[in-house]
Formats: C-alpha cells, structure tokens, sequence
C-alpha cells in the first residue's frame, strides 16, 4: 500500500467520506469538510507519522503524503 493510499484510508474512515473525493490536491478543510475537532481526531490517528505541530500547517492530503515520504 502506498503512503497516499494509508493517508487516504485514514482520512476517508476519520471524516466518514469516500475515497473518491480523497485526493493529493483535496485541500483538508475546504475540499473535505474537516473542522478543528476533524484536525484532532486526524492528527491522532496518524501521529505516528506526522507529528501534531505538522499537520497545524498542511492543508492538502498531498502535504501529508509528502511530509511522509520526505521523513521516512
């Protein structure tokens, strides 16, 4: 599984949406719907890789793919 499909899954299952609309140019809040209770919940589903104080300053799913990648 690639890390945009892992951050898909985790996103689509966080913000009950589906995976269509996941994309790397989604912006998270605007495109996605998610709120700041949204950014929580996201953050501590992938804290493992991003780190809290990461995810304050992405706003696409390919931020979070490429934050990966580049720290992996």
């Amino acid at each position: 599984m690639s890390t945009f499909e892992r951050v898909q899954k985790i996103i689509c299952e966080q913000l009950e949406i589906d995976s269509h609309l996941v994309t790397e140019d989604a912006s998270i809040s605007g495109d996605l719907g998610a709120d700041s209770l949204d950014l929580v919940d996201l953050s501590m589903s992938i804290q493992e890789e991003v780190p809290d104080d990461v995810l304050d300053h992405v706003r696409t799913v390919g931020d979070i793919v490429k934050f990966i990648e580049d720290n992996a």
